[in-house]
């Protein structure tokens, strides 16, 4: 980047030496011919001066290496923190923090941008302002965010009226997977188009995908993102960048909300119905881009069948930060766009939702604090209706989408599925969208669970997630449900190190004896929602789910499979607990 600005900075002083002699020369002429042309002569050297520092300014504007290569390369690691650096010096409006040390020992940068920038979140404590987290390179083979993302703050802080920032506090992550960054080659993700001399790898550096993490919180990545921005600085919304592929369409952004219905479903439905189609509408309309809701056809051959999104699991961070009681925007860039398209989408999307935020940042603030205190609410005054969704229908949402195609085919090959080619033929399908997960079976939802169990390894994991967790102080004796397991199964094959357990039980009714040091986990608090996804044993992504119980669901001598050790309590009760720290 600086070989980059020397060079254009030597060009400059060329031309602005050659135009010195230049006007050295007419100064000469003009002075033979009187008081009158020299007062001319002064204002136009007065009006070349303030051209020649205006040239010279925009000129010393850092450029990403997207920008800088024409958009044939993308930056490294080096280059993002160079890039940074070179920002800082130019404004006091961003800080820079840390959200974690990679397993290879790199520091994952976190840009806090605020007029003024916050230096703690308690100086937020008493602010209207609301907090806004984008996060790029999740996945280090789609990097168009990362791209997007440095521009965005370079436009934003160098304008001389700032956008966005009277309303906004904006966290910004350029670069998550800065291992899998490093990995760059063009071999990688050969299926999109550019940029021609690579991109980096799926995987973290321990060969995890960050993006199924959520749950287990295995990685340092998921691990700092949840302490040192969603604990630290509680954003509202967090924007979560990718690069799709799949089916063949027009539209280079397609995006997506919280799909997990046992998150706050007034928020869920704010975003589906409201929040997404306005943005969607401000980056058409004010950016000339086009987008629909991310998927891909359920029947490439017969798409009138509909198109369908991803999953409900929370393992995925949108959902996750759905069950946290807050916003969140999946960002799926379109593969087969050419790069600096997926680019300037990218970027272009990323400025409709802050146009949107920034105009509507009280109603998002009041939905999240409702979400809060309703679901607190919840479990101190428990009801009939109120249910955990074990299992999971998708149906198609009230209205159909329009998508702009073109037209596949199916090239047999001799082992695994077809490949899919796109044809020359356009055709706009108007399709039900399934994207609507609704409860097909639940569960009355618990007060509390208690476990008697002295297991430092779990402790450590719910207060990873921000859970508050109190532990007994006095040997006490509830009622409370138990679920005994009759089957359990592990995976056939393994996933991201993990054989995922599936299993099944029943549940009853028990008077039992909790020694003193029992973790107690309320559900009357925020993350409520978490607390039961994590716990239940019938949950399909909570931590049976990913083996942290295994050891205790087989007793030593026996193969037959036991009570689970997470107990429900269904209604308040009075106990003397103490909160862990």
């Amino acid at each position: 980047m600086l070989t980059l600005l020397r060079r254009k900075l030597t060009k400059f002083l060329d031309f602005h030496i050659k135009w010195r002699l230049s006007l050295f020369s007419i100064k000469k002429n003009i002075m033979k011919r009187g008081k009158k042309y020299l007062l001319a002569y002064s204002g136009f050297i007065c009006l070349f001066i303030f051209f020649l520092y205006s040239f010279s300014l925009t000129k010393q504007l850092p450029l990403t290496v997207a920008e800088a290569s024409n958009f044939t390369e993308t930056s490294r690691y080096k280059d993002v923190i160079e890039f940074i650096k070179e920002l800082q010096q130019q404004t006091s409006l961003i800080r820079v923090e840390t959200i974690c040390l990679s397993s290879e020992g790199r520091a994952v940068p976190l840009l806090i941008i605020g007029k003024p920038s916050p230096s703690s979140p308690l100086d937020l404590r008493y602010d209207k302002r609301a907090s806004i987290y984008i996060q790029a390179n999740i996945h280090a083979g789609e990097v168009e965010g990362k791209e997007a993302s440095l521009m965005l703050a370079r436009d934003i802080i160098l304008k001389e009226k700032l956008p966005y920032l009277d309303n906004l506090v904006i966290l910004l992550a350029p670069i998550f997977n800065a291992d899998g960054n490093e990995k760059i080659s063009p071999s990688n993700r050969r299926n999109q188009v550019g940029p021609e001399k690579g991109v980096g790898v799926r995987y973290n550096g321990q060969n995890l995908d960050l993006n199924r993490d959520s749950m287990k919180l295995e990685s340092p990545e998921l691990q700092g993102l949840v302490r040192n921005v969603l604990m630290r600085w509680d954003p509202v919304l967090l924007v979560d960048c990718h690069t799709t592929n799949g089916s063949y369409h027009e539209e280079p952004v397609t995006f997506s909300w919280p799909l997990n219905p046992n998150g706050y479903t007034s928020i869920i439905e704010y975003m589906r119905e409201k929040m997404l189609p306005s943005i969607s509408k401000i980056l058409k309309e004010k950016y000339e881009t086009l987008s629909i809701p991310y998927g891909n056809f359920m029947d490439f051959q017969e798409p009138e069948k509909g198109w369908r999104t991803f999953s409900h699991l929370p393992r995925f961070l949108t959902n996750y930060i759905g069950l946290r009681n807050r916003f969140a925007i999946l960002d799926e860039n379109y593969a087969y766009a050419d790069y600096k398209t997926r680019v300037f989408a990218c970027y272009h999307f990323l400025l409709s939702i802050l146009d949107y935020c920034s105009n509507h940042k009280d109603e998002i603030i009041d939905l999240v604090a409702e979400a809060d205190r309703k679901t607190i609410e919840r479990a101190l005054n428990p009801s009939e209706m109120d249910a955990f969704a074990v299992e999971f229908d998708v149906k198609p949402l009230r209205e159909k989408i329009a998508i702009q195609v073109w037209e596949m085919e199916a090239i047999p090959r001799d082992e695994g599925w077809p490949r899919v080619k796109k044809t020359e033929k356009k055709r706009t399908f108007t399709l039900p969208y399934f994207s609507d997960f609704v409860p097909k079976r639940t569960i009355p939802f618990p007060y509390a669970y208690l476990i008697p169990l002295e297991e430092t390894k779990l402790l450590e994991k719910l207060l990873d997630h921000g859970l508050s967790v109190e532990k007994l102080t006095e040997t006490t004796s509830l009622e409370v449900e138990s679920f005994l397991i009759k089957e359990i199964k592990g995976a056939e094959r393994l996933y991201q190190g993990h054989r995922l357990n599936s299993v099944k039980g029943e549940y009853s009714l028990e008077k039992k004896e909790f020694p003193k040091g029992t973790l107690f986990i309320s559900t009357a608090q925020p993350l409520g929602n978490l607390v039961a996804y994590l716990l239940e044993p019938e949950s399909d992504d909570g931590l049976l789910v990913w083996n942290v119980f295994d050891r205790y669901l087989v007793p030593q001598w026996r193969r037959r499979p036991q009570i689970y050790p997470v107990y429900r309590l269904m209604r308040p009760v009075n106990l003397a607990k103490k909160t862990v720290q």
